[in-house]
């Protein structure tokens, strides 16, 4: 799937969807190491922004999305659309992160 058809709307300027194949979704659990919690506090402390935790965030919700265009490729989708990003914290350190949306298949007009 070209990565360009994926959005957070409900529609494609030049395309109209022909099928809705319903909800996919990508999920990642991911934590930080002890040393990168180490590095983060450290860097808490100076201010300014955490890239140790930028980076992790950065990552999981890669991850998530990268799942969510697999997940959308196994039923036959060719875009998604309502694309969006939850994220809750399992425990301390411990965040899950979801992308999820509609897959449906488009065609050019």
């Amino acid at each position: 799937m070209d990565r360009s058809m994926v959005t957070t709307t409900f529609g494609f300027e030049g395309y109209r969807i022909v099928r809705y194949l319903g909800v996919v979704r990508g999920i990642t659990v991911r934590s930080r190491s002890i040393a990168g919690n180490f590095v983060g506090a450290l860097e808490t402390m100076v201010g300014g922004k955490i890239t140790t935790y930028t980076e992790l965030c950065e990552h999981a919700r890669q991850e998530a999305f990268d799942l969510l265009i697999q997940h959308a490729e196994q039923i036959g989708a060719n875009a998604i659309i309502g694309m969006h990003y939850d994220a809750t914290e399992l425990m301390e350190s411990v965040t899950e992160v979801l992308a999820y949306g509609t897959a449906v298949v488009v065609e050019k007009i």
